[in-house]
Parts: structure tokens; C-alpha cells; sequence
């Protein structure tokens, strides 16, 4: 016979929880807006791809249904190109949209504890948007504190990062970004000695490049830093693989 039920989160926490994982415009900016994770009806839902492609997972809920799929070799050998949205996920829409064939099923409605409120950045940096809340946590402003006067540093990706691409996105279409700061005026960045890019806007240098297989050593400097490791040089080796 099944144990006791026992609540591991309370519903507020639970309930942001399933509103993070049934955002579908977050997701579109990597799948699009149709995808295997897209219901026409609500459903919160995340996949996963275990290291060096061995299985992957698609485990989602709607109101009424909870569904888990697992896709994988038993002898535990790698597959290829296959990761959780293009594998397990296909499966998990079609489960989802049979089980709700005759209902679409609702979304939660919003538990005591959790509050809506519109929220902003003091510098706009972002657009003001309506945002949920643990009651007793919400706010309307977020304030970026200045950095204080220094050289520019290398803030992404972190020293000694292992970028693999992603088998659901075209290769020519993915992109690793470089963010340095702080940055008053253009600053240089450079690639395993070789220029990269100049930017520098708003505090901030940005810079897109397309991952090479390989290991890479990744400095910025301002103009003053140009030509060598003087103050205002950082470096991140990164390890690129397909």
C-alpha cells in the first residue's frame, strides 16, 4: 500500500516553481515558439541531457497529469545528436496531448503567498515588467550597484570553461558571449593572441563568437592595456568541443 503523503515544498514555492517551467516565451528564443515542450494548453515541463550524450529526459506536468520520459541505450553507450528536447521531449508532447485529448486541462491558480507586482530597473536596463513574488520578497526596483574604479575583467565565461554546442541548434548558428566589465569606452579583445573585436557600451563590452573546437586563452584590455599583460588584462583559457 502507498506510505503517507508527505508536502516537500509548501504551494507558494511550488507554485513559482511550475510558473518558471511553463514560460514558454523564455524558451523561444533557443527552440522557437513551437517546440516539443509547447502545449496548447498549460503545462509545466524540463528536459535534461546527461554528460557525453548518454540518455536524456523529459519529465512535465499539467493539472492532472505528471509524465516522465527516458530515452537511452541500457548498455549505457552515448547516442548521438540526440539531447533531451529533440529525443525524449517528442515523446513526452505526444503522451501529454493524448491524456488531454478531451480536456485541456487549466492552470493553477495562484496560492496564498504569492503576490504580482510591476518591477524596475533604476538605470533601465531592462523594460518594467509584472513579476510574481514569495510574499514578503517583492519589490519594485533593482537597483546596479557602479563598479568601482578598476580595470576591465573578464566576467563570462569563467577561467577554464568547458563550452560544448548544443546538438538542437545548427552549429553556424550558435554563439558563445564574451561580457567584460566595466567599460567606459571600447575595449579589445583578443583570442588566442589574435584580435577578436573592439566593443564597449553602457559599462559593459560584449562580444559574440561562434565556438571552434579546441583549447583558447581569451584576454580584454583597455586602451591603455594594448600590447601586453599590463594592468586591466585578464585571460580565460576555454576548452571549445562538439
Amino acid at each position: 500500500p502507498p506510505g503517507p503523503r508527505r508536502r516537500v515544498f509548501d504551494p507558494a514555492t511550488a507554485f513559482l516553481v511550475a510558473h518558471v517551467l511553463s514560460d514558454r516565451e523564455s524558451r523561444s528564443t533557443t527552440f522557437g515558439l513551437e517546440n516539443a515542450l509547447a502545449t496548447p494548453f498549460w503545462t509545466a515541463v524540463k528536459t535534461g541531457t546527461s554528460k557525453d550524450m548518454r540518455d536524456n529526459w523529459c519529465v512535465g506536468f499539467s493539472g492532472r497529469y505528471t509524465v516522465g520520459v527516458w530515452i537511452g541505450n541500457f548498455s549505457g553507450a552515448s547516442m548521438w545528436d540526440v539531447s533531451g528536447v529533440s529525443g525524449a521531449a517528442p515523446l513526452w508532447l505526444d503522451i501529454m496531448n493524448y491524456l488531454h485529448r478531451a480536456d485541456p486541462g487549466r492552470a493553477p491558480r495562484r496560492p496564498a503567498g504569492v503576490v504580482a507586482g510591476k518591477i524596475a530597473f533604476e538605470r533601465g536596463v531592462e523594460a518594467p515588467r509584472q513579476e510574481l513574488f514569495l510574499a514578503g520578497t517583492d519589490t519594485t526596483a533593482i537597483s546596479v550597484k557602479a563598479p568601482a574604479a578598476q580595470g576591465p575583467r573578464i566576467v563570462y565565461p569563467g577561467n577554464g570553461s568547458v563550452i560544448a554546442l548544443d546538438p538542437d541548434i545548427p552549429a553556424a548558428r550558435q554563439r558563445v558571449r564574451f561580457v567584460a566589465r566595466p567599460a567606459a569606452h571600447a575595449l579589445h579583445w583578443r583570442l588566442n593572441g589574435e584580435p577578436l573585436a573592439s566593443a564597449g557600451a553602457a559599462g559593459e563590452s560584449v562580444v559574440l563568437w561562434r565556438p571552434e573546437p579546441g583549447r583558447h586563452v581569451l584576454s580584454v584590455a583597455d586602451a591603455s592595456g594594448c600590447g601586453g599583460p599590463q594592468r586591466g588584462v585578464s585571460k580565460t583559457p576555454l576548452n571549445s568541443r562538439t
